[in-house]
């Protein structure tokens, strides 16, 4: 008796196996991080389809639940040709996929990290201007499905929920700009965007990635003793150069 499955997934990772083949690993809705090994997955013919970031419909078959299994699929959504002439919408798209690579356990399902992914991927071709802003409310969402969820719902000091600036970097909890007046070096920069979702600077994009990643990095990774993923300390790099210029 063979286990299969089928279903939408996004394309976390692809890895050369072989003279022909890459191991794939996918976000699928019902089974979370799943991996496959796409046989002929470095042919021209199939390339493309594997692409960090596409939507696709996948089928995974293996004699046993626990094995690599074989995984073929159909294109839904080029998610990554159409990023290509964006450098910002790529590396947004690559660190998403990245994070979501490093930080969810695999054959797990985690919904809310699936939809919003998918949701984060259309986004990228729809709205490519609020693209890190995107990224940084999906973050927040993932480290809440992970158990490490932000309260940005009042200020852990005084309870008011009017003026919030900051982030206790312990807590995770929201801060007054008067309360944490005496406290600021110490304290996160909590973005407008994530309070009433109106359009951000640079300079706000920046202080969402380092808020999130803070969190990252010591919880969801941290746990795991990795360091955030390369693709995600790129894109905090260059939306820095875009912040400083």
């Amino acid at each position: 008796m063979t286990a299969e499955w089928e279903g939408p997934a996004v394309v976390l990772s692809a890895r050369p196996h072989g003279e022909s083949g890459a191991v794939v690993t996918l976000l699928t809705e019902a089974l979370g991080r799943h991996p496959g090994l796409a046989r002929g997955g470095q042919s021209r013919a199939q390339s493309a389809l594997w692409q960090v970031g596409n939507l696709v419909e996948a089928r995974w078959v293996a004699r046993l639940a626990d094995q690599l299994g074989t995984v073929s699929g159909e294109l839904v959504h080029p998610a990554a040709a159409m990023a290509m002439d964006d450098p910002l919408a790529l590396d947004v798209l690559l660190a998403a996929c990245a994070v979501a690579d490093g930080a969810l356990p695999e054959r797990e399902p985690h919904l809310a990290a699936f939809h919003g992914l998918v949701a984060l991927v259309v986004e990228l071709a729809r709205a490519p201007e609020r693209a890190v802003e995107s990224l940084v409310r999906w973050e927040a969402g993932l480290l809440a499905e992970l158990g490490y969820g932000l309260d940005f719902s009042a200020c852990a000091a005084t309870g008011v929920t009017e003026g919030l600036a900051w982030v206790s970097p312990r807590t995770g909890r929201a801060v007054s700009a008067e309360a944490g007046a005496p406290y600021v070096e110490r304290l996160l920069a909590l973005p407008a965007f994530l309070l009433d979702d109106s359009p951000g600077s640079a300079a706000d994009w920046l202080a969402g990635l380092r808020l999130t990643a803070h969190f990252l990095e010591r919880d969801a990774f941290g746990q795991h003793h990795r360091p955030l993923p390369p693709p995600r300390l790129r894109l905090e790099e260059r939306v820095a150069g875009l912040a400083s210029s």
